[in-house]
């Protein structure tokens, strides 16, 4: 009786006295909620999966038809032509093999734009973070309620002040709106609150270490998952923007691809009196997301290393 008195007894205190598995006495309703909870949840998993999957899936297929397979064979399988190289070989002479510069376009717009994004956020953040001064609550209470604000509200305005500068139809154009990322702010300063102890600042301080030292040397290393985290939502912010540089480009030389493909969707449903390119509107969206796919594969360790930090704190 003193096995089942104690409450730090084993799990198999049950098991070891009566010889009867201790999970015979929980009963069968608990086994059964608990297996169906389980199922529940992989169920509604296996759902969002699929609702993920399904679009890059459609894409893949319809990359690898012409445009005679897209409309006359099964939307989610693939054709007896498999015309996917002949698509991208179209695509390199095509208006002279303009889409890989916009993809060109798009590369430096996104890496440009998100760089200097997140080396900003990361100041910005960490300097709410650990800095008293006056008015930093006001100043951080405004860059949060900015992340309310829809982006596409800001392309107007964003038209009329860089049209003052006579910095329309240039790729600062879309640079300079793109360095401002009010969300990274936020997310680097609630990171930096955790991950960085004030403790290791002051220690660093008090071994003589300046500002600038402290940074580098000590908190920089802790904030890198959130670093890449960042990053990865500037590039991809930036990448997958369409409605600024709609507005501030109209040399097709700058075009991102997000753009120019648009303008190919627009002459291919001008009908007749138009080309229809819809094969390389389809294999061109799928290269141009390939980048974005690679990047969230390749970075992931980041996550799972500040994860792991995490835990062992």
């Amino acid at each position: 009786m003193a096995i089942f008195a104690n409450d730090t007894a084993p799990k198999d205190a049950l098991t070891t006295v009566t010889g009867v598995p201790d999970h015979a006495f929980r009963g069968p309703r608990g086994n059964r909620r608990s297996g169906g909870r389980r199922i529940g949840a992989h169920v509604f998993l296996i759902i969002l999966a699929i609702y993920f999957i399904v679009p890059i899936w459609w894409l893949f297929v319809a990359s690898t038809k012409d445009t005679a397979g897209l409309f006359g064979s099964p939307a989610f399988w693939f054709d007896g032509n498999f015309a996917f190289f002949s698509n991208v070989a179209e695509l390199f002479t095509h208006q002279g093999g303009i889409y890989w510069r916009w993809l060109a376009n798009s590369f430096l717009y996104a890496f440009a734009g998100g760089i200097g994004a997140t080396i900003l956020a990361i100041l910005a953040g960490y300097g709410f973070a650990k800095y008293r001064f006056r008015g930093r609550n006001g100043v951080f209470g405004v860059i949060l309620g900015s992340v309310m604000v829809p982006l596409t509200a800001l392309v107007i305005p964003t038209f009329m002040l860089l049209s003052q500068y006579g910095i329309i139809n240039t790729p600062w154009a879309v640079i300079l709106p793109s360095l401002l990322s009010p969300f990274g702010v936020y997310l680097m300063r609630v990171y930096t609150q955790d991950a960085v102890p004030d403790e290791m600042l002051e220690a660093a301080r008090i071994d003589g270490a300046g500002e600038i030292r402290t940074f580098f040397q000590v908190a920089l290393p802790m904030l890198k998952p959130a670093i890449v985290t960042v990053l990865l939502l500037s590039v991809v912010g930036t990448w997958n923007n369409f409605f600024l540089p709609l507005a501030v480009l109209t040399d097709p030389q700058l075009l991102p691809v997000t753009v120019g493909l648009n303008r190919w969707t627009a002459l291919s449903n001008a009908g007749a009196g138009g080309e229809q390119v819809w094969n390389l509107i389809t294999s061109g969206s799928f290269i141009s997301v390939i980048p974005l796919v690679l990047s969230f594969l390749f970075l992931q360790r980041y996550w799972q290393g500040g994860l792991a930090i995490g835990s062992i704190k």
